[in-house]
């Protein structure tokens, strides 16, 4: 059985490392800038792009096989999963009964 290997080039490298350095220059720009409750949406938007592109290209995942590309996939399932079920139980909590006066 052979084995396909892909090669990617250097302008690909070099592409993907000047979009993650306008990534990180957006992040360093938005920690000085008060958006208000955007501030959080925007950074987690740029982080997850970063995370995205490393993830695609650093990673080789955007040319391995589709059973490398599933288990991607389930771990993202798994931790969508985690977070609903944490924020289903923070949310649920009566925190005014936590205050110090009852």
């Amino acid at each position: 059985m052979s084995t396909i290997v892909h090669i990617a080039s250097r302008k690909l490298y070099f592409t993907i490392f000047a979009a993650l350095m306008v990534l990180t220059a957006a992040t360093v720009w938005v920690a000085t800038v008060d958006l208000g409750p955007l501030n959080d949406v925007v950074m987690l938007t740029v982080a997850v792009a970063k995370a995205t592109l490393v993830v695609l290209y650093f990673m080789h995942v955007r040319w391995n096989t589709p059973l490398v590309k599933v288990t991607i996939w389930s771990a993202l399932v798994f931790l969508i999963v985690l977070f609903v079920l944490t924020l289903s139980d923070f949310l649920s909590r009566h925190w005014d009964r936590l205050s110090p006066g009852w």
